[in-house]
């Protein structure tokens, strides 16, 4: 058994990967990793189904321009020589600044900061950024401004003691599933708890909570000045913390001076609720209040950030147990991104770029030939300066920018342009590698080996437990030969424990009281050996030397002296103006979209959407809009529709989720060119971004919606890949033994069974092939034998209600059909009672929504508990238990009715 940690969300869940005899991992949760005590998610557990090999970058790949255009197979030596050759010539010609790096937090700490080292302390240039200015670096900024440097000053044990818990534009129930199960434990363990969620949408998150504020977007700023000036009107004021620890209260002060009533106008609130969130908050001592995307993805986020930290200066609300502002982080290594100095402004061990006895003690450590003077260019910027021709090389690394950046058409026009694309990856054809000048083999999680930091400041090891496959590469690998070739120095490192150590040294490098103090210490692991670090157990910082020893227990939380890491050791209140989205609605674009993940997802699904128990739960993108939105706009529920801003467009399918106020509409960020004809968002999402962090708006862009008329809905299952292209609008669905493809057409059908049998690739006369035909209703069904299994099946249908899927796919895992089976597929419904289950609600057991209410009706249950009892649902990661609830409450009420 191999411990190692999540690929996913922030939380760094713990993960045990136990081999089978058939070559195969059982992944588990484990026990002893404080994150998350032995739970996962549903994503976690499905990570066994996703370390295959099927599509996997196994070689160096070149593609020569002028040519063909075709990716060929090199040597390693060829490839890199080629990228130095060439990076190097643009450099001579350019300046450093002529080059750049776009790296994610998919990256391990270890190859993070040999990439920072390269970047900034030897090509001499900060063009250097990661996804994470996507998700997190509004609350990087936040914390600087109020801290003096980036530290989230919460741990998980706090929501255990917490007396409140804020939830602020975060839908912890799919995002965060196993810190929504501890809260929900603690929930509870003390019902007093008092849980209040601030979003838009009404999400599976908000069925904990005592009180939902569902605010208009855009306006955080105005609901937390309110509070502020409110806890002062009061009197909530902790005056001995703010005199001792903190300045700026009578500027921020000065810049929240709306009543309640006016917040309540502002923010689309009722007046009561408001008040009853406000008085909450200034009769209770543990608050915390965690914010993620719905707070950093905006034009406002850092503001919005400072916004919540000033509520919790101005009473004294942190650094003791139990609360704090917790900014709840994105991606598995956004953390430790940030303590190597991966985004474009700053420097790592928490440094800063733009100081100049900073860059000195950097420079000093690295013993570089240079070092970044001014910062580089933030993802947007970047991007758009490659379209422009500034920069005229770009190696991206571990994420896939065609498809999560915003304005994501413009990103596919500047790698087009661009003199050298080069790309790190495990996986081959994504939309952002199909413009690779040169794409190179990565190691993918099971392979790779190093750390990961977490949103509690926790340092956990991801270890390997699968042989690199091909000729893959560790990212630290790969960066540091080309620096090699480069003739570069500093870079012969033989293990990710030699850079691990590097790593802790400078993070105590000069790091005292009468010289660069900051809270980023890991000084206590800067002597690890490799068995050492092999042994590491998941820490948490700070760590410094005299704390040598420390393990998994907690290291007490951050400025719990009350000394902050600005110089004079105070924390500073931020003035912060309210201000509208640079983009307003109007009467060309009337609605306001909001984008996010969905429960079973992640990213651009290269790693998710390989495995069957993650694809039915939401299998195609969806634009959720309110009812009466809807009407105005002319689309239908279950239909398609086009979703169109000044930018861009992406065909979704339309649903009513019941969560959405009118004039918003929420997309998932996840389909891309890979699994879909027309569904990423990011072409749709505006590039307007905050001008403090660079983080772009992904939470309000204006929209049309419109009809998107086909002739004719459908699907096929089929055991073998599909090139549908051709047809209007398509979404590719992993199941177990087969592809699912959701389709429609625009174009009338002549002959069904003609058309169906050139589409599925049928050329033999004599294949055993069933259908049945109404051309009067427009159905069309028809199924293709081998050997009595089935091989592929197609429905069609003039109107979008066709027969449930799940039920179908069940017929794969049969050796041989039956007559009844065969009967049953041509009138489109199970003969057997009970054989059709419904849509995926519970993932991890795979029980569907039929299954569920049949179970609630029968049985008489009453809780999610007792349907976990009943059918398992909700039983493992219990991301499910609030749509669980959402049942009992629809059936209780179709029997009433």
């Amino acid at each position: 058994m191999i411990k190692t940690t999540c690929a996913y969300c922030g939380v760094g869940c713990g993960v045990t990967a136990t081999p089978r005899g058939d070559g195969g991992f059982d992944i588990a949760g484990d026990a002893a990793h404080p994150a998350n005590q032995g739970r996962l998610c549903v994503k976690g557990s499905a990570l066994g189904e996703t370390i295959g090999l099927e599509g996997r970058l196994l070689y160096p790949m070149m593609r020569e321009r002028g040519g063909d255009g075709s990716l060929q197979r090199v040597a390693w030596g060829e490839a890199l020589d080629h990228v130095a050759d060439k990076w190097r010539a643009i450099i001579d010609e350019h300046g450093p600044d002529a080059v750049a790096f776009y790296v994610s937090g998919q990256l391990l700490t270890e190859d993070y900061y040999v990439a920072n080292k390269l970047v900034k302390g030897y090509i001499g240039s900060a063009n250097i950024d990661t996804n994470s200015r996507l998700c997190m670096s509004s609350a990087v900024a936040g914390h600087k401004r109020a801290f003096g440097e980036d530290v989230v000053p919460v741990n998980y044990e706090d929501i255990d003691h917490a007396d409140m818990v804020v939830l602020v534009g975060s839908n912890l129930a799919w995002c965060h599933p196993i810190l929504f199960q501890r809260l929900t434990r603690a929930k509870e363990a003390r019902p007093g708890m008092k849980i209040v969620v601030i979003d838009p949408r009404r999400t599976a998150t908000c069925e904990l909570a005592d009180l939902h504020l569902p605010i208009k977007p855009g306006t955080d700023v105005w609901l937390f000045n309110g509070l502020l000036a409110y806890l002062s009107r009061i009197g909530a004021v902790d005056a001995a913390f703010v005199a001792a620890h903190t300045n700026g209260l009578e500027d921020a002060l000065a810049a929240a001076t709306l009543t309640p009533e006016e917040v309540a106008r502002a923010c689309r609130l009722n007046l009561q609720d408001l008040m009853e969130f406000y008085e909450s908050f200034a009769a209770t001592a543990k608050v915390i209040t965690g914010f993620s995307m719905g707070v950093n993805q905006s034009s406002a986020g850092t503001d919005k950030v400072n916004s919540i930290i000033n509520c919790h200066l101005i009473g004294g609300r942190i650094g003791k147990q139990g609360m704090g502002p917790f900014s709840i982080t994105g991606q598995p290594n956004a953390m430790g991104g940030r303590e190597v100095g991966g985004l474009a402004n700053m420097l790592a061990a928490h440094l800063d770029l733009d100081n100049a006895a900073h860059r000195d003690a950097v420079q000093t450590f690295w013993e570089s030939p240079r070092i970044a003077s001014r910062p580089g260019l933030k993802a947007v910027d970047l991007f758009e300066a490659i379209e422009a021709g500034k920069v005229k090389a770009v190696w991206v690394i571990a994420t896939n920018p065609v498809v999560s950046l915003p304005n994501a058409d413009q990103v596919r026009r500047a790698l087009e342009r661009c003199e050298l694309v080069v790309v790190s990856d495990v996986v081959r054809d994504t939309d952002t590698n199909a413009y690779a000048d040169v794409l190179l083999p990565a190691l993918a999680w099971g392979e790779k080996d190093g750390t990961v930091t977490n949103s509690e400041r926790r340092i956990s090891r991801q270890r390997p437990f699968l042989p690199a496959p091909g000729e893959a590469r560790a990212d630290w690998l790969i960066l540091s030969q080309f620096a090699l070739r480069m003739g570069y120095d500093g870079f012969g490192y033989s293990s990710a424990a030699e850079i691990f150590t590097e790593h802790a040294r400078l993070s105590a490098f000069r790091n005292g009281p009468a010289e660069l103090p900051r809270a980023f210490d890991i000084g206590a692991l800067a002597t690890l050996g490799e068995s050492a670090y092999d042994a590491l157990l998941p820490t948490q910082w700070p760590a410094p030397a005299s704390a040598a020893g420390v393990a998994a227990h907690g290291a007490g939380h951050p400025f719990a002296d009350g000394r902050f890491s600005h110089a004079d050791g105070r924390a500073r209140f931020v003035a912060t103006v309210p201000r509208s989205p640079a983009n307003l609605p109007d009467v060309e674009y009337p609605i306001t979209l909001n984008t996010g993940r969905v429960r079973d997802h992640w990213h651009t699904m290269t790693r998710t959407g390989r495995a069957p128990k993650l694809a039915d739960h939401v299998p195609e993108s969806f634009i959720d809009m309110h009812p009466q939105d809807a009407l105005l706009c002319g689309v239908k529920e279950g239909e398609l529709a086009r979703v169109t801003s000044q930018w861009g467009s992406v065909i979704a399918r339309v649903q009513h989720g019941g969560g959405i106020a009118r004039g918003s509409a929420f997309v998932p960020i996840h389909w891309n060119n890979q699994t879909a004809s027309d569904a990423r968002v990011g072409a749709v999402v505006n590039p307007v971004v905050d001008p403090v962090s660079g983080e772009p708006e992904f939470k309000h862009t204006p929209v049309i919606v419109d009809r998107f008329p086909v002739k004719w809905h459908g699907f096929i299952l089929s055991r073998g890949a599909l090139q549908l292209d051709a047809l209007a609008y398509w979404t590719k669905v992993q199941g177990k033994d087969f592809q699912r493809y959701e389709l429609a057409g625009r174009n009338a059908i002549s002959d069904f069974g003609q058309w169906a049998r050139q589409l599925l690739g049928i050329e033999d006369d004599d294949a055993d092939w069933l259908e049945y035909s109404d051309r009067t209703s427009g159905v069309f069904r028809a199924v293709h034998l081998v050997d009595d299994r089935i091989a592929q099946c197609i429905f069609i249908s003039a109107r979008p209600d066709l027969p449930t899927r799940q039920w179908l796919a069940s017929l794969f895992d049969k050796p041989l059909l039956e007559i009844a089976d065969r009967a049953a597929l041509l009138a489109g419904r199970p003969i057997a009672a009970g054989a059709d289950t419904g849509p995926t609600v519970c993932s991890c057991f795979g029980v569907g929504r039929n299954t569920i209410c049949n179970a609630i009706r029968e049985q008489n249950l009453t809780t999610p508990a007792q349907i976990t009892a009943c059918v398992k649902a909700g039983g493992n990661c219990g991301s499910c238990v609030p749509e669980l609830k959402k049942l009992l409450s629809e059936v209780r009420v179709e029997e009433i009715a």
